[in-house]
């Protein structure tokens, strides 16, 4: 009986047929065949296809194809509208763009995040620090970081973003949270790479000035260098967190940043 009812329902919802007025409504006086073909061509047959190709993997191709061509107006947001309706996730849409990018190009995903941002913040509810921060940046927060708690001072949350290919999280801290000193030990390449995602941080090596990190700076972080990077007083913080393969790779964990050397960078 389970069987019949799921394969009743999977019909049903290969069979629907997308119901479009938005040609005739916004085109219909002035080009009544464009609209025409747009409603009930594009969508009423095209993309009424379910049982060939899902809603949900007809989104993602759209707004692919979209933003590889550089089209980040109001017909991107739409199909982005739709893609979240046709279930795929923040994390998902955050993957995309993010896969996206190194194909299409880094200025048009950044477009696409500005959107999508947009479009997938309602996922985020609460009015405390933290939901406003979440509210600020496509990628999520994800879950406190427990398992790496004994090398943070303060609160921070890790969110994987991707196991596949070049495997990358999104780390975020609390105001004034930062890790410990480490290093990213290599006996050939190695390293790590971070990429500010919202908020304002600090990346600071042995013997050298602290940098500032933004949201889209890159700090490449050499292999073998004592280190650490956490947010401001003052500010939420999140970076992307790439490791560079090497051979014969680990991390080093060190001593604390102390409050005392923390202090001293400016507000």
């Amino acid at each position: 009986m389970l069987i019949i009812s799921a394969m009743t329902s999977y019909l049903i919802m290969a069979q629907q047929k997308i119901t479009q007025t938005a040609g005739r409504d916004q085109l219909g006086d002035f080009a009544p065949e464009f609209a025409r073909l747009n409603d009930d061509i594009l969508f009423g047959e095209v993309w009424s296809r379910n049982d060939l190709l899902s809603l949900r993997d007809r989104s993602l191709v759209t707004i692919t194809s979209l933003i590889s061509q550089g089209i980040t107006d109001s017909s991107l947001t739409y199909h982005l509208q739709e893609a979240k309706k046709n279930g795929i996730t923040r994390t998902e849409i955050a993957e995309i763009l993010t896969h996206v990018s190194f194909y299409a190009g880094w200025p048009k995903a950044w477009a696409a995040f500005r959107l999508a941002k947009e479009v997938w913040n309602d996922d985020i509810k609460g009015d405390d620090a933290k939901a406003e921060f979440a509210r600020s940046m496509i990628f999520p927060i994800g879950e406190p970081n427990t398992a790496y708690a004994q090398y943070f001072t303060g609160d921070s949350y890790l969110a994987q973003i991707s196991d596949a290919q070049i495997p990358f999280a999104n780390v975020t801290f609390e105001p004034g949270c930062r890790n410990n000193w480490h290093i990213h030990k290599a006996d050939k390449g190695g390293g790590q790479m971070l990429v500010g995602v919202a908020g304002r941080g600090w990346y600071r090596e042995e013997g050298k000035p602290a940098v500032e990190i933004l949201p889209g700076m890159v700090i490449h972080i050499p292999a073998n260098v004592k280190h650490w990077h956490g947010a401001a007083k003052d500010s939420w913080f999140a970076h992307l967190a790439f490791s560079v393969p090497g051979e014969n790779a680990e991390n080093i964990w060190l001593e604390p940043v102390t409050d005392e050397e923390y202090n001293k960078l400016p507000n």
